[in-house]
């Protein structure tokens, strides 16, 4: 080992202690953007060492640097456009984009460890590649699928695989026989190496094409451990530390978020990536609860928020996609400064994926002291003068406490519990667990229909006129 594998090999451990720093400090919304800029410093540590080992070591021609740096540029610039442009709606596609991009990058660099050198690669290389090339293409396809059902993409959404179950086994047995054969014939590892890309990515289309909306953001998690997976594979192929820890930890984070989201939904994780959920939302075949919804205007809630001393508020998925964010934390303010306390409620699940309601209303200069998670915020909700809920559905179902329902046993938002409830809603549809949510039905509940960026924005006019 020379002086410059010496050195590389202490900026690549820097670099992957920053990573794990960076992890540590996106515990918090508080210190995530410190965490999301010490991750990236040693990103473009790792990257300029890369840079330096292959300007010491002669790149293999002019039209390799070109190609290179090309490619960071381009990188670079969708990176920043797409960060920078795409909704917070829109954010788990973007996600699942990066993560199809990430898969992909990480099996090419497996196929050129196996396919790269003159002689015959080590069984270690063999193995660790070959998982590389197996896991990165089902995450690259996967992804993809992933990607068009968040977006909608009607195609998609009518597109079904007929016995399903046997697809998945009869594709999976091929992809793992060739992985094998790969690593029992390196001689023949370029037929080998193209038979296992190609059946993983067959897998990752049969794999996620009958798997619906509901259940899509927890297989875009899974999906993500994968890609964390492929790229320690890489690294352990080509012996770089960086790419080892920084795949374990996105692996392992990956894994960790899939088990607490399938929990937050009291879903099985086996269960998701079966494919039984979310394809068609199953609809209760009882009556649904008792009584009618009770509908009140912009002035009846007003006239609530303005003489209460606590208000809890519980966004949802319908708060995101009205972009009301800004008019919730505007309708905050006004009660603050009237006196009110007022509180988010945020569970687990409530955006599309973890974190997202916490970003979503960060943007929207909400303070993290006022974010509550759902086994904190629960106490508080007896205590509550009004519980007001922005386009959250099945979070707040109370027939989640009873046995035999579709939300049984889910972690739910004690809403009903409040003095007074309103609910914000578009319509009358139900979320996707297909059933009525008892809470709108209670003689404590109140019903706002409408655009939710709208309602509030009639609810303030009314609480500023009362205040005048």
């Amino acid at each position: 080992m020379n002086t410059l594998d010496v050195i590389s090999w202490f900026i690549y451990l820097t670099a992957s202690v920053l990573f794990v720093v960076g992890l540590h400090l996106m515990n918090s919304p508080r210190t995530a953007r410190k965490g999301n800029a010490v991750s990236a410093v040693g990103m473009a540590a790792a990257i300029v060492m890369a840079f330096v080992h292959l300007a010491v070591g002669g790149f293999t021609s002019s039209i390799a640097v070109v190609l290179l740096l090309a490619g960071i540029i381009i990188g670079a610039v969708a990176g920043v456009v797409s960060a920078r442009r795409v909704k917070m709606t829109a954010m788990p596609q973007l996600v699942s984009v990066f993560n199809m991009v990430g898969g992909g990058a990480a099996a090419l660099v497996a196929l050129n460890d196996i396919l790269a050198p003159a002689g015959v690669p080590t069984m270690v290389v063999l193995i660790t590649a070959g998982l590389g090339i197996l896991i990165g293409s089902v995450t690259f396809s996967g992804s993809l699928i992933a990607a068009g059902k968040l977006q909608g993409v009607k195609v998609l959404r009518r597109l079904s695989i007929p016995g399903r179950g046997i697809w998945n086994l009869i594709v999976a047995v091929l992809t793992l026989a060739s992985f094998v054969m790969l690593c029992v014939q390196p001689g023949n590892r370029v037929i080998w190496c193209a038979l296992t890309a190609a059946f993983a990515l067959i897998y990752g289309l049969v794999f996620v094409i009958p798997i619906g909306g509901a259940d899509m953001p927890v297989v875009i998690s899974v999906l993500n451990a994968c890609t964390g997976t492929a790229v320690a594979m890489s690294g352990l192929a080509i012996g770089n530390v960086a790419l080892i820890v920084a795949g374990a930890l996105v692996g392992a984070a990956g894994v960790t978020l899939s088990m607490l989201m399938a929990k937050a939904m009291n879903r099985p994780l086996l269960g998701v990536l079966a494919g039984g959920f979310g394809t068609a939302a199953p609809v209760s075949q009882d009556n649904g609860p008792e009584g009618t919804m009770r509908e009140g205007s912009a002035d009846d809630l007003a006239v609530q928020l303005v003489y209460a001393s606590k208000v809890i508020f519980v966004p949802g998925f319908g708060l995101a996609q009205a972009q009301a964010q800004r008019e919730l934390a505007d309708l905050g303010e006004i009660l603050k400064s009237h006196g009110v306390e007022v509180l988010y409620a945020i569970h687990p699940v409530a955006g599309r994926m973890p974190g997202h309601m916490n970003v979503l209303l960060a943007e929207a200069n909400v303070p993290y002291e006022q974010l509550i998670d759902l086994d904190d915020i629960n106490p508080q909700f007896p205590s509550a003068d009004v519980a007001l809920v922005v386009g959250a559905n099945d979070v707040t179902n109370p027939a989640a406490r009873r046995p035999g329902s579709a939300v049984s046993g889910m972690p739910i938002l004690d809403v009903d519990k409040a003095q007074h409830v309103v609910v914000m809603k578009r319509g009358r549809g139900r979320g996707y667990a297909g059933i009525e949510n008892e809470l709108y039905f209670r003689e404590n509940t109140q019903m706002l229909f409408g655009d939710a960026k709208a309602s509030l924005q009639s609810v303030i006019a009314a609480v500023k006129e009362l205040l005048a």
